[in-house]
């Protein structure tokens, strides 16, 4: 049951991905036009004259979805997850252009991650608990991935609700654990921001990635934040190089550091903080 609901969410946080971030930029240009219309009263009036004053209503649940290519509609029965994208071979039904696979793998993934915790931890508190955390990870990591991106509307929900889910006992985690992971988690990535900055003048990682890493403090522990932290960096490396051989580097030569961290954050849930000394076990 709890994979079927895990799907339907899978769908919801496709709209999520794609939307969040635009709703973000739309807000940053919108505060920008009141701060100039602040100072320049002609301003005011040609904030309130343009398209972005006066943009239809724009969420996660308005407009109706619609196909990019096309602007077709998604009637509902296109848009029953996984089954609708099988059924129209990954193509709209309009202009038939190319419907992106990851749309239904990530139905498919969040829904094997609510089947996981309904399993192991039942369903209960902690269940429901842990089914929250694997859909908010998985959604910071695809936003992060595609415009490298960690909104404050996902971290910091997910940091305050692993320190009440601590405090209620719903994790196995003790609050003074629980607080000191999202306060040492905080502080490493912070500190590592500003050696770099001040040795090569430049910005190695952004603010969200401090906040990732405390809210998996906070859900984990600060005993978590080692194996984290190896395997995060390990793999991230690993990738990086790759993407530089190939050269799939995006411009300015970066790649986001959060889909890493939260795929530590997901091997941590599934294997437990001892991870590391049972793969360095001879």
């Amino acid at each position: 049951m709890f994979a079927l609901i895990g799907l339907l969410v899978g769908s919801f946080l496709n709209v999520v991905v794609h939307r969040l971030p635009l709703m973000l930029e739309r807000q940053w240009r919108r505060d920008a036009q009141d701060m100039l219309a602040a100072t320049d009263t002609a301003q005011a009036h040609e904030s309130e004259a343009t398209p972005e004053a006066k943009a239809d209503r724009f969420n996660l649940w308005a407009p109706a979805s619609r196909c990019p290519h096309c602007s077709h509609q998604i009637r509902w029965y296109e848009n029953v997850p996984v089954i609708s994208w099988l059924f129209l071979r990954g193509r709209c039904s309009q202009c038939s252009a190319r419907i992106s696979a990851r749309y239904p793998l990530v139905e498919i993934a969040n829904s094997l991650l609510w089947a996981y915790c309904i399993h192991r931890w039942g369903l209960g508190a902690t269940g429901l608990a842990w089914c929250f955390f694997s859909s908010m990870l998985l959604t910071a990591a695809l936003i992060d991935w595609d415009t490298t991106l960690l909104p404050d509307d996902l971290t910091l929900p997910l940091l305050w609700a692993g320190l009440l889910c601590s405090a209620m006992g719903w994790i196995d985690v003790s609050l003074k654990d629980s607080l000191f992971g999202a306060a040492i988690g905080y502080l490493v990535l912070w500190l590592i921001y500003w050696a770099f900055k001040l040795l090569t003048g430049k910005e190695g990682m952004g603010y969200g990635d401090f906040k990732l890493l405390a809210a998996l403090g906070a859900w984990f522990g600060w005993q978590a934040l080692i194996p984290i932290a190896l395997f995060s960096s390990v793999v991230g490396a690993v990738i990086g190089i790759a993407m530089k051989i190939f050269s799939n580097l995006r411009e300015g030569g970066y790649i986001p550091f959060g889909p890493f961290l939260a795929g530590a954050g997901f091997l941590v849930m599934w294997f437990g903080t001892g991870i590391v000394d049972r793969l360095l076990q001879p």
